[in-house]
């Protein structure tokens, strides 16, 4: 890295320490423009998680991946207890905020709960949000609310904070959030876990997605926790243990080629035949991604499948569909011996960086696609931890 990448990165860092964030934002970017250059892009600037509705025209302006070195943990020392606080009570359910504090790490939710009493304990689906996003604007464009009141469950919404990312994303692409017991993926697990106690759900049927980042860090929480998760949805994702820094991070979304850490320690770049050497993953997996993805290169989510499927023999069932609104797709399905379904592959064809069949009320949707929120939920509901 040359001499003025360190220093913009430098003087990132001591702008979001002293809280100037949106001159940190603007230091970070002159960082990208500078890198980009290196990268070989098909653009002329690095774009990470761009703000907007791919069915409305999304804004081709990027929002900035963190460098390395500019991603900070908070030392709040919150009530390690959640504390949740009404805000919209009534015949709709309720949507309420809180706060989790796990270790070091302090991080805010919302969670919805639906109107009247069940009979059993209710599920609870965790959704992970993707970059720029905050939990209403990803609730009001996957829709999962108004499931989640037809079918009767939970849905718990873990935010991101600015302290930890100026651009709100899940630090997926940091050694220190990418395994059990450390960073992010214990704190979700904590805040989850709490979430099932005091509300009283039912622990054999707690299920984790995201879009995009959020997408990669349900990978690696699914991954280390597969004790809690029954099954996880992962919407323009990438798999686990995909990049380890910030240029390892902007290679796999741009080409999908990982790189993968070494028994000697090292890295080496990977593809996808070489599934052995990846991080397994146990849990029950959906997959969407769009073809035309120019943010994160559709082959992560074969890639994420691959990590399900290890070097197991026997190829998927494949069947070609089209959506109400005239959305082509191939779905690709992988079962266990025991006849259910271990993995489901949607590519969606013509779609970008979006959640497919999404709302135009949130950020990053097209709604000509299958409806991905109504797919994953019926893939859960057919797992059990």
């Amino acid at each position: 890295m040359n001499n003025t990448l360190q220093n913009l990165m430098r003087e990132a860092r001591q702008l979001t320490q002293a809280g100037q964030l949106n001159e940190a934002t603007a230091a970070i970017q002159r960082a990208l423009r500078g890198a980009s250059a290196g990268y070989g892009a098909e653009t002329d600037s690095v774009k990470a998680w761009p703000r907007g509705s791919a069915s409305g025209g999304a804004s081709a302006a990027a929002s900035p991946l963190v460098l390395e070195g500019c991603v900070f943990e908070t030392d709040a020392q919150a009530p390690a207890a959640t504390e949740t606080r009404t805000e919209a009570p009534g015949g709709a359910g309720e949507f309420t905020s809180g706060s989790h504090t796990h270790g070091t790490l302090t991080r805010r939710f919302k969670l919805y709960t639906p109107p009247g009493q069940s009979d059993r304990p209710m599920p609870l689906v965790v959704m992970l949000h993707g970059c720029t996003q905050t939990p209403d604007d990803f609730a009001a464009g996957t829709g999962m609310n108004q499931r989640a009141r037809e079918q009767g469950f939970c849905v718990l919404y873990p935010e991101q904070s600015q302290d930890a990312n100026p651009s709100l994303c899940w630090n997926w692409f940091e050694h220190n959030h990418q395994q059990r017991g450390r960073g992010e993926p214990a704190l979700i697990a904590s805040m989850t876990q709490a979430v099932v106690q005091q509300q009283g759900l039912d622990p054999r049927r707690v299920f984790i997605a995201g879009l995009s980042a959020g997408g990669a860090m349900a990978t690696i929480v699914a991954a280390a926790y597969p004790e809690i998760f029954a099954a996880v949805g992962v919407h323009s994702g990438l798999p686990t243990g995909a990049a380890s820094n910030v240029s390892e991070a902007f290679m796999v979304m741009r080409s999908g080629e990982l790189s993968i850490v070494t028994r000697g320690g090292g890295r080496g770049a990977g593809t996808a035949t070489k599934a052995s050497q990846r991080p397994r993953t146990t849990v029950p997996t959906i997959v969407f991604h769009g073809d035309q993805d120019t943010t994160v290169h559709p082959r992560n989510g074969e890639q994420v499948i691959a990590a399900v499927m290890g070097g197991s023999a026997g190829g998927p069932r494949v069947e070609q569909g089209v959506s109400a609104r005239g959305r082509r797709y191939t779905r690709s399905t992988r079962h266990a011996d025991h006849g259910r379904a271990l993995t489901e592959h949607w590519l969606v064809h013509g779609t970008g960086h979006a959640w497919s069949g999404g709302r135009a009320e949130g950020s990053y949707t097209d709604g000509s696609g299958p409806d991905a929120t109504l797919e994953m939920l019926r893939f859960f509901f057919e797992q059990r931890a």
